[in-house]
């Protein structure tokens, strides 16, 4: 990396007690160390958090989920009533739409998020599916509104002109697919506040904005939701008949990522190393993975550690003899899919500050401080 790239992970970095790294206070936004990666199934006290306004207090005695509009039977759900609903659970990988940002050169706004926007978790709930259905949804819904309990007014740039709340829509084909679910447990535990208490949701294969967090109210539209989050933000470019049209993010884009070595490691000349990293996808499978050592010069297969399991990611390792010349090496990852969609070289300027998600440059030295 070079730039403000640089300038960024040499910062002191601070962590939470929980050892999540600090990107903003308040509201709390904290991300995972990735080189601290090892388990299949992230640790629910190392999952990154994300949130747009401070963290809302629900009673859950009064927790009440409700779910109208195009549906012919409206619902008001508590607690307790959806705790007694046929559950599943269901491993996904949540990736914030902006992770990786501190790679872009130069630096963009936004929190500058490393790696370790991104996690992987059992997740323990309702499908979306079921409630759908016993609401009645009808035929002309085009999408599903989901809408958390949590407002303000947000900080940046288009500011709306009073607060909001935050809520985010999901196409109605994906909505009634089995692996949506209206969770109101992570690995195994109630969520805790900061993860979305009492209940949120989870739409495996798109971006964590979807999963919307402290749900409160789902709502069934006949027209494309424009809400702020739809539109303003959490949006892209895309191009109708050679014009410009904005459009809302939604699947997972194919990435890998290095987990160790950490960027501006020293290893030892001529020693074995093992590359460890982890790749995901949206709706596809990540297939295959190769390192490169040298910037991208040649390539090598790196092996899978985890089967493959969609919506959730594989990790992988590659074994390297580092070089006997000593210097500054790049390594890069670069995954595979199903569909033999291959990572792109470098960003789409479309997505703005979101989908970073071509092979991010990990830089190391290589020499033996004895000899210093």
């Amino acid at each position: 990396m070079e730039g403000s790239n640089k300038q960024s992970v040499d910062e002191p970095r601070q962590s939470s007690p929980a050892g999540l790294i600090i990107r903003q206070k308040e509201p709390t936004n904290l991300e995972m160390p990735f080189d601290k990666v090892d388990s299949y199934i992230t640790p629910t006290e190392l999952f990154y958090i994300r949130s747009h306004f401070p963290a809302p207090r629900i009673d859950v005695t009064d927790y009440q989920l409700r779910i109208k509009g195009a549906v012919r039977n409206p619902l008001a759900l508590n607690y307790q009533e959806l705790r007694e609903m046929p559950s599943e659970t269901r491993t996904a990988t949540l990736e914030c739409a902006g992770n990786s940002r501190v790679f872009l050169v130069p630096q963009v706004r936004g929190a500058q998020w490393e790696l370790g926007a991104v996690g992987n978790a059992e997740w323990t709930g309702v499908p979306l599916r079921a409630l759908l259905e016993r609401a009645g949804l009808e035929d002309d819904a085009c999408e599903v509104v989901l809408e958390g309990a949590d407002r303000g007014t947000p900080a940046e740039e288009p500011i709306p002109p009073g607060p909001i709340s935050y809520a985010r829509s999901v196409p109605r084909e994906k909505a009634i697919q089995p692996e949506v679910l209206i969770a109101y447990q992570m690995n195994g535990r109630h969520l805790s506040r900061d993860h979305g208490y009492p209940v949120r949701a989870i739409v495996p294969g798109h971006y964590g904005m979807a999963s919307v967090k402290w749900l409160t109210r789902i709502q069934a539209v006949r027209e494309p939701f424009q809400g702020y989050w739809q539109t303003s933000d959490y949006g892209y470019w895309d191009y109708l008949d050679g014009k410009p049209v904005r459009r809302a993010l939604a699947e997972m884009k194919l990435k890998s990522v290095i987990a160790r070595p950490r960027v501006y490691e020293t290893l030892l000349p001529n020693r074995s190393y093992t590359v460890f990293g982890a790749a995901w996808a949206g709706e596809t499978d990540v297939t295959e993975i190769a390192v490169s050592t040298d910037d991208g010069q040649t390539w090598a297969e790196a092996h899978f550690i985890d089967p493959a399991r969609r919506h959730a990611w594989r990790r992988w390792k590659f074994d390297w003899l580092t070089p006997n010349q000593r210097g500054q090496y790049t390594l890069l990852a670069r995954a595979k899919d199903a569909n033999g969609t291959v990572q792109p070289d470098g960003h789409d300027p479309n997505f703005g500050t979101y989908v970073i998600n071509h092979p991010l440059p990990i830089e190391v030295l290589v020499e033996d401080p004895s000899e210093r």
